[in-house]
């Protein structure tokens, strides 16, 4: 069974850092193109992050580029999304997804496509 798990999620204060684990099981998460969601209260849920399968190539929105990487560590089938100077407006629910049918699909494109497998969530919440 496919499986993916969050975690790293917490309370931070205004410019701290965090990074997010998305662990894959039952799997193997290379071969998977890998995102990162979120959704803050009352808001839709928001495209952040996504690597590539194909060839790890990466896309961030512009809005958190400067602060949020996403990288793959292959070795423990894991993607994690480091965000650095984190602001009270990154206060959110984050979910990685997966998916193996996104082909050769630029990261950007595949930000704005389906993905067959979620995680839970985690909560990050970030203070002033």
């Amino acid at each position: 069974q496919l499986r993916l798990v969050e975690s790293g999620g917490g309370l931070a204060q205004y410019g701290e850092s965090l990074r997010l684990s998305c662990a894959a099981s039952g799997f193997n998460l290379n071969d998977y193109t890998v995102a990162w969601f979120r959704q803050s209260p009352g808001k839709e849920r928001e495209g952040v992050s996504c690597i590539s399968a194909n060839d790890g190539s990466t896309f961030t929105i512009d809005s958190l580029k400067d602060r949020f990487t996403i990288s793959r560590d292959s070795a423990n089938n894991t993607v994690y999304l480091q965000m650095n100077n984190l602001k009270p407006g990154d206060t959110a629910v984050y979910y990685c997804a997966a998916d193996s049918n996104h082909g050769e699909r630029p990261p950007y494109y595949s930000l704005r496509s389906s993905f067959e497998s979620w995680g839970q969530g985690t909560r990050v919440v970030v203070g002033s």
